[in-house]
């Protein structure tokens, strides 16, 4: 068996683990990064954040021709050759893929093609993609192995037409109908998608509301569009059964204490993500779990075993491509002796559905529930001249401030680029912004980063394209 010796391990080279190899790397530490694929990516390349926003792309290019019609320029319905779109698709994650190779080679950082797991304490043992062992020595350890889709009973996944949201993602065909059990992000954007480019798309959900966790007032703004564009949306709704007969998946639901059958080509189970630490040996070590799973860490992201980390998915909430970059260049921070730990005040999060939602900071649900006394403003996309030259007026943009200090706390945005929007709302909050700041700092106009003006201006009672009254006692600069 080889043995290798190596200062820090990294196992998993998604957007948590990669970061983490190269800012080590970069900081003079001789870092080994253990992945079962071929080059760096993880998830979020391979199966996630990238090739679902290039196919979500196609699908904003055939929504927006036939918008167009609004306002006078008709186009065909466009022709879709899926071959042709997923080869682009993939060749999109190939290019980034290759790339981090390439940065990987650069940085001189030992790249073993495998699965990893601890043996003790400070050994790995690993099994390659060939069939070989080795055994791995290090100094630290972080665990970046992210999380994997999470099943249903009674659904069977060697089905071809019963699809998890990976193999959505390489189908290479549009359906004519789909159903999207779970009303979470990964489902609702899949489904944008394939309903984009003619798939009739029907969605069930348990809860009485689509994307939980997102304030309702934002919600509603995606439901409303979704309605016009699904071909149905089941809410407080039960999957009971699923069957296959004739090619056709049979799927049986309840609602309201009765039940009724429907017939799909496809269905896409979506119910969620958890985190993957299947066959880590974490046993060996004295690295625990929570009761859903998530490696325990504190604020450094270090496990009970001083030189073993966990970062990304598999640390815990939110599991996010860009929360998980963040903690590893932290943790890069604490294995080569800095101070610092994961204290960030605003972690943005984005659905790219169309419309998008992007939130950071508190909500305005949390907010209520623990009670804080807070102002909300809200501005409305119907009062933006640029949202009404894009015929998108379907759109709002929401400051939660703290009623004291007036200093934001909470940012919420729904419409098109709401995700592009939301950087300014963050860095706002990390730096301590006031909405007296935003509403100050000179915004071009017409853009629909005005909204995000606006709405602080609203904070004081008014904003120049809304009226309302000034609330007592308010008042701007002094």
């Amino acid at each position: 068996m080889e043995k290798i010796v190596t200062e820090v391990a990294v196992i998993g080279a998604g957007p948590g683990g990669y970061p983490a190899a190269f800012a080590l790397a970069d900081k003079g530490k001789k870092v080994t990064l253990i992945d079962p694929e071929l080059n760096p990516g993880g998830v979020c390349l391979y199966k996630g954040c990238i090739p679902s926003k290039a196919l979500l792309h196609a699908a904003k290019v055939a929504e927006d021709a036939r918008d167009a019609a609004d306002f006078g320029l008709s186009y065909e319905e466009p022709h879709v050759d899926p071959k042709k779109l997923f080869s682009w698709k993939d060749e999109v994650v190939s290019k980034l893929t290759r790339g981090l190779r390439t940065l990987v080679k650069a940085r001189k950082i030992n790249y073993v093609r495998g699965r990893a797991a601890f043996s003790s304490s400070n050994t790995l043992c690993i099994i390659t993609a060939s069939g070989e062992e080795k055994e791995l020595l290090f100094e630290n350890a972080v665990i970046s192995t992210g999380s994997v889709s999470k099943s249903v009973p009674g659904v069977n996944f060697d089905s071809p037409n019963i699809l998890d949201s990976d193999r959505a993602l390489s189908m290479g065909e549009i359906p004519n109908t789909l159903l999207v059990v779970g009303g979470g992000y990964i489902g609702l954007e899949l489904g944008t998608f394939f309903s984009s480019l003619g798939t009739k798309v029907s969605v069930v959900e348990m809860l009485p509301g689509l994307v939980q966790g997102v304030d309702r007032d934002l919600a509603g703004v995606l439901k409303k569009r979704l309605d016009q564009k699904f071909g149905s949306i089941m809410l407080e709704t039960k999957l009971i059964s699923v069957g296959e007969s004739d090619n056709e998946i049979e799927v049986s639901f309840e609602h309201d204490g009765k039940t009724f059958r429907e017939k799909y080509e496809k269905i896409l189970i979506s119910v969620g993500r958890v985190p993957y630490t299947e066959g880590l040996g974490l046993e060996n070590t004295r690295v625990g779990v929570d009761e859903k799973g998530f490696i325990k860490t504190d604020s450094q992201r270090r496990t009970a075993e001083p030189g073993i980390f966990a970062i990304g998915d598999v640390s815990g909430e939110p599991m996010l491509a860009h929360k998980a970059t963040y903690e590893g260049k932290i943790v890069a921070e604490v294995i080569t002796g800095a101070k610092t730990q994961y204290d960030p005040l605003a972690v943005p999060a984005v659905i790219f559905t169309d419309p998008e939602i992007a939130w950071c900071g508190i909500t305005e649900k949390d907010a209520r529930e623990e009670q804080m006394d807070i102002d909300i403003s809200k501005f409305p996309w119907t009062a933006s001249g640029r949202a009404l030259t894009l015929n998108r007026t379907d759109g709002l943009t929401k400051i939660i401030a703290d009623r004291e200090t007036r200093r934001i706390i909470g940012v919420g945005i729904v419409g098109p680029q709401a995700g592009e929007l939301i950087s300014e709302a963050v860095l706002a909050i990390e730096m301590g912004a006031t909405a007296e700041d935003l509403s100050f700092s000179i915004h071009p106009h017409p853009t629909l980063a005005e909204t995000l003006m606006e709405a602080a201006e609203g904070v004081y009672g008014a904003s120049t394209h809304l009226v309302k009254s000034r609330p007592p006692g308010s008042s701007r600069r002094k």
